[in-house]
């Protein structure tokens, strides 16, 4: 039986894996849980999987955790210093599904004690990938893919040996507004059409991150760090129907591909049992019935986050971290409707440049470098604000 903690066991990525821990309970046996602020929730999921340990982060919402884990025998604990603490339980596999620059510490605390890590976070690549992976060479900890591009990478990578692969392909949806052209983009990219992804039922954050294709360049940075790649061993192509999810290419000329169905449960019982395979309660791909699929290369010009993302990869120096802090602070501001979609972007764009000239940027030796850097980029984003928030697109 292999034990399994789940951070961030409430969100989407979470109730995914709750799911299939559900249906294979003499398989998997659950150590430890955390959740942000929802206690109630967490104490349930606490209890359905008979959970040794439950944290939420916010203090706030212990006394709620505390009380419905009354007589269980369930622990209970509060903080960000539990929610490490859970990941540094004696669990095999820790799923790293908490959101943002929170994720960092209790993703790095499960591999600083050697535990395999499927993770699902992409800040702790994006802001902090070279420690990480570091720290997995040195640790012997296994960091295994749960976003479903890099795990159909991970997946098609075993087709040969890792020094004869010559580049690998990220598949993207598009978005909502691939076929708009540049004008309506900057006109009428409205929040709610934003949030009508074509495919995916994704939460508001990486909606819109997919809507500006900054998903994709997030990926381009991830793929980087956790296959050892060069930048331009990586591209990304449009496919709309979002079933090839990625494709890795041989120095013979042979192209591996990965499909698969829309369902995070796909690339998440891969991790949950690599490298076995579980049953998986999904719906069949039936190639006959989606009829065709078709590629488009990704217009820069018309989404320019994702060639942003390829300019701070190649920059280094700490230049993802703040692309990373730049964008949740623009795309905070587009959810509460006080830039424009085109906004997003340029205020990315115009806080990397004002973090190059203040000295901001920096390689992260730290977790606590990582989000000083992570601190520093938002603070200086919203210093930008009032010129884009009144500025027309």
């Amino acid at each position: 039986m292999r034990s399994v903690t789940i951070l961030g066991a409430t969100g989407s990525i979470g109730s995914s894996t709750v799911d299939l821990l559900k249906r294979e309970p003499e398989r998997f046996a659950v150590e430890a849980l955390t959740a942000h602020k929802n206690g109630v929730a967490l104490a349930q999921l606490a209890r359905e999987l008979g959970a040794r340990f439950a944290a939420v982060a916010d203090p706030d919402a212990y006394k709620d955790l505390k009380a419905e884990l009354s007589g269980s025998g369930i622990e209970a604990a509060a903080g960000a210093d539990a929610v490490a603490e859970a990941a540094r339980r004696p669990a095999q596999w820790v799923i790293g599904a908490i959101t943002g620059a929170a994720g960092l510490e209790p993703a790095l605390a499960a591999i600083e004690r050697g535990a395999t890590l499927a993770l699902a976070n992409k800040e702790c690549l994006v802001c902090a990938g070279t420690l990480f992976m570091r720290r997995a060479r040195e640790t012997g900890a296994a960091v295994l893919p749960v976003d479903s591009e890099h795990n159909a990478l991970f997946q098609a990578m075993t087709a040969g040996r890792r020094g004869d692969v010559t580049k690998v392909i990220i598949t993207a949806s598009g978005g909502p507004f691939r076929t708009w052209s540049k004008d309506n983009i900057l006109r009428k990219a409205t929040l709610q059409a934003a949030l009508r992804h074509p495919n995916w039922s994704m939460g508001p954050k990486v909606t819109i991150d997919s809507a500006t294709l900054m998903n994709k360049g997030l990926e381009v940075i991830e793929a980087y760090h956790l296959f050892n790649l060069k930048p331009d061993e990586i591209e990304v192509l449009v496919h709309p129907q979002s079933i090839v999810h990625g494709m890795v290419e041989f120095r013979d000329g042979s192209v591996i591909a990965h499909l698969g169905p829309h369902d995070m449960r796909v690339p998440i019982a891969h991790c949950l049992a690599y490298p076995d395979r579980i049953d998986g309660p999904v719906r069949r791909l039936d190639l006959a019935e989606v009829g065709s699929l078709t590629f488009e290369k990704p217009d820069l010009d018309r989404f320019p986050a994702l060639g942003l993302a390829w300019q701070a990869l190649r920059s280094g120096a700490g230049a993802t971290t703040v692309l990373n802090a730049a964008n949740e602070v623009a795309v905070s501001e587009f959810v509460a409707e006080r830039i424009s979609f085109a906004g997003i972007p340029a205020l990315v764009e115009a806080t990397m440049d004002a973090a190059l000239r203040c000295g901001v940027m920096r390689e992260p030796a730290s977790i606590a470098e990582a989000v000083a850097v992570d601190h520093n980029s938002r603070l200086l984003a919203r210093d930008l604000l009032p010129q884009f928030a009144a500025k027309a697109f």
